[in-house]
């Protein structure tokens, strides 16, 4: 095919990404600088989600095969970098100044994997074919290995790291078996014509459904959904924080959009024993993850059961895959995002300066209000999200995956949302009154004094305001993802 100044246009966002990973690695090649490193990562992320304006300029338009830049792309690629940008902000927090206390090593390749990674999850969104779909994951994945090992200095994140490597890597062979399936089957590997050939047969072949059900394993060990799920608390609490915010926000949504996009256009693939499959992980992710979440003493370890919870919730609106589907999983990603990006971003602050492990015990927490009001005013905010009260964001994402559900008439599924929701309710509860407990003679552990003056307090704030702000007028959020979806179906 022959390229035109459109298809440079479409690509923008990736190759302003990629050409700020070559930038920082010969930055940190020519003078380590913390400051300076951490500049070029936010400028080059910055100037990524601007170029997404020319780009949804040339939408929709096919940039060789394997890649597709819709409005449903540039929606996910936005919530991708945000979500990089807020995680290398955090980062800059986490790791500390250029003197004193903070981490021992080198900090400036962290920056330089995170943005790999986010380079991944661009080509992941926007993937139409196989063979992108694969290349976005593995870009997406291998720089985590190292990202999650950072902390070298403390087993539990050399742990996580080896962890995730291998059970990523088990993943990653599910997937290449099942798309070999799905090849050897259908004769193509673009998902439309997957999705075209799968229909013309009528019911999809045992080998085709074989294919799609290990493809399937692969990606739920990615979004850990029930049973491929146990790896998640492990990896979250000995991942940095910065890290385990990036995996449980960037990184799932890159794999959710794709999944969305494959199911989509090939739906035929979702047809026979897969929907009833997919339909009780969705269950069995949404009743365990609440109730593992409930014996939890560590925060991180919460988060990441109850992340099992919530892409159970958005499997709702997956299998329903009509009507309201792809409009619901874009509002409940987003406001998602922002509320694991609050939630790890108070993590992150707690743990700065940077001294052995992160402060993510629960007794950690306790009588914060009484000493960084204003920082328990955002992890109360994030709690309340996360459980789906009104006024705030998670309501709103909630309130469309039950519209969904409803419209496509997923009664087990709705029943299995209303119950988790109620456990979830109870835990989420259980960590905003921890921060109002008093208790004499308590080690504690506090947040830099004028944290909400240094960059990643700012987007912090900015990130519970937007969260509060979209809880009470979702409108503008609303049309974004109306607009997303018109040309999610486009082959």
């Amino acid at each position: 095919m022959e390229f035109t100044t459109q298809h440079f246009i479409a690509l923008l966002p990736l190759l302003i990404t990629s050409a700020t990973v070559v930038l920082v690695m010969l930055a940190i090649a020519w003078k380590r600088n913390h400051t300076l490193t951490f500049g070029l990562s936010v400028l080059g992320l910055n100037l990524a989600l601007l170029s997404l304006l020319p780009a949804l300029g040339v939408t929709p338009i096919e940039v060789t095969p394997l890649l597709l830049v819709d409005k449903f792309a540039c929606y996910y690629m936005a919530l991708v970098l945000a979500a990089t940008l807020a995680c290398v902000t955090l980062t800059h927090a986490y790791l500390g100044g250029e003197s004193g206390k903070g981490y021992p090593g080198n900090r400036e390749e962290l920056y330089l994997l995170m943005l790999l990674s986010a380079a991944g999850g661009l080509v992941l969104v926007s993937a139409q074919h196989l063979a992108g779909l694969f290349i976005g994951l593995e870009l997406l994945s291998v720089p985590t290995y190292g990202m999650i090992a950072y902390a070298f200095f403390n087993k539990r994140s050399l742990e996580a790291g080896i962890k995730y490597m291998v059970l990523s890597a088990a993943g990653s062979a599910f997937l290449l078996f099942g798309m070999a399936l799905l090849y050897a089957e259908s004769g193509n590997l673009t998902f439309a014509g997957i999705g075209a050939k799968l229909a013309a047969d009528g019911l999809p072949s045992m080998l085709a459904q074989l294919g799609v059900g290990m493809m399937l394993i692969g990606l739920s060990f990615k979004l850990s959904l029930v049973p491929f799920h146990l790896w998640t608390p492990d990896v979250y609490e000995g991942a940095p924080a910065p890290v385990a915010a990036f995996l449980a926000t960037a990184s799932k949504v890159a794999v959710f959009a794709v999944l969305l996009r494959l199911y989509q256009m090939s739906p035929a693939t979702a047809g026979g024993w897969l929907n009833e499959l997919l339909t009780l992980i969705a269950i069995a992710s949404i009743i365990f993850g609440n109730l593992l979440a409930l014996l939890q003493n560590n925060l991180k370890r919460l988060l990441g059961y109850s992340s099992i919870a919530h892409f159970g919730y958005l499997l709702v609106a997956l299998i329903a895959s009509k009507g309201l589907a792809v409009e619901a999983v874009g509002v409940y990603l987003a406001t998602y995002v922002l509320t694991s990006l609050g939630a790890f971003g108070v993590i992150t602050l707690m743990s700065t300066p940077y001294s052995g492990r992160d402060a993510d015990a629960l007794y950690e927490y306790r009588g914060l209000f009484w000493r960084r009001p204003y920082l328990t005013a955002v992890l109360t905010v994030m709690m309340l999200s996360l459980a789906g009260i009104p006024l705030t964001a998670g309501f709103i994402g909630k309130f469309y995956v039950v519209a969904a559900g409803v419209q496509s008439q997923q009664w087990w599924l709705l029943a299995a949302l209303v119950i988790g929701s109620a456990i979830g309710v109870f835990y989420y509860l259980r960590v905003m009154v921890t921060l109002f407990m008093v208790e004499p003679n308590l080690r504690r552990h506090d947040a830099p004094l004028h944290w909400g003056q240094q960059a990643g307090g700012v987007m912090l704030l900015f990130v519970a305001l937007l969260a509060f702000f979209l809880g009470v007028y979702p409108q503008p959020l609303l049309e974004l993802v109306q607009q997303a979806s018109l040309v999610a179906l486009l082959p």
